[in-house]
């Protein structure tokens, strides 16, 4: 038997919860979505998490059904119910099931539980190759269910012989499709995009960290600034922090002493959260 999910109002099996075909998500690719990591039980940094589900939510026009501190209820007792102390969680919310296939309904809520994929321990030292593409995500600062280019541009990724691919638009960057954008310049100044980008939730503690260590500037970035910096890494919930070893043609020093610097002090705030909230 698969593991428990929470469909709605019910806890349900994973192989008895199901999505009508008329639902908008599946019609129209219409939905948001948020995930997190548990460690040792811990929903790390969850209330900026589900902060960042509710906004998505609204500006999706997607109404949920649940108070914050409901939906932390629901997560705690399906984590025990499953009997997970290290895992991911997905939230998502669909458009409901629309007569029309164009009308937004009244959405579906579906709690799951995957298993979180890290990177692999020597990958922090080898670093990641990024190709650049011309494109820009609609509705760039909600975390939809639309990755489209992203995944439409994995067989490309592959024949670059590349990790992942960074947006960009205008010659101005915007991010990865799963992950923030960070580069050190010359001067050892963190820049990050400041439009066009998901505000993901360790690219905000990112920032926190490096401001008590570094200058951190938020604000465009152009495909050129690239080819002057001294190191480059990408961030996300399940990556935390890897170095970007190459961007096209354009190879970084494999020397990064802020990048480490940051890393460090971003494990030991994730730490120290799960220190103060184990229950």
């Amino acid at each position: 038997m698969g593991q428990w999910t929470f469909f709605n109002h019910d806890f349900l099996k994973e192989e008895d919860t199901k999505l009508h075909f008329r639902d908008l998500s599946i019609q129209r690719g219409y939905g948001v979505f948020d995930f997190f990591k548990v460690i040792n039980s811990v929903p790390i940094f969850l209330e900026e998490h589900l902060n960042r589900f509710y906004f998505s939510a609204s500006q999706m026009r997607l109404e949920v059904h649940y108070s914050k501190e409901e939906l932390k209820q629901i997560i705690y007792e399906l984590l025990k119910k499953n009997n997970q102390t290290d895992t991911g969680v997905r939230i998502t919310l669909t458009g409901g099931y629309s007569t029309d296939g164009y009308q937004i309904s009244n959405p579906n809520l579906i709690i799951a539980l995957h298993s979180l994929s890290f990177p692999a321990p020597d990958q922090f030292e080898k670093g990641v190759k990024l190709i650049t593409y011309e494109y820009q995500r609609q509705l760039a600062q909600v975390k939809t269910i639309d990755y489209l280019m992203g995944i439409w541009l994995q067989s490309i990724i592959k024949q670059n012989n590349a990790d992942d691919v960074l947006y960009h638009q205008k010659e101005m960057v915007s991010e990865c499709p799963r992950s923030n954008f960070f580069i050190v310049s010359q001067n050892g100044v963190l820049i990050t995009p400041s439009k066009n980008i998901l505000n993901g939730v360790m690219r905000s503690k990112i920032i926190e960290v490096a401001k008590a260590n570094f200058k951190v500037e938020e604000r465009d970035l152009f495909v050129d600034e690239i080819k002057t910096a001294r190191e480059a890494f990408i961030t996300s919930t399940t990556k935390t922090i890897l170095p970007v070893k190459q961007i096209d043609n354009y190879m970084f020093s494999s020397s990064r002493p802020i990048t480490s610097v940051v890393f460090r002090k971003v494990l030991e705030v994730q730490q120290n959260f799960i220190n103060s909230t184990s229950r």
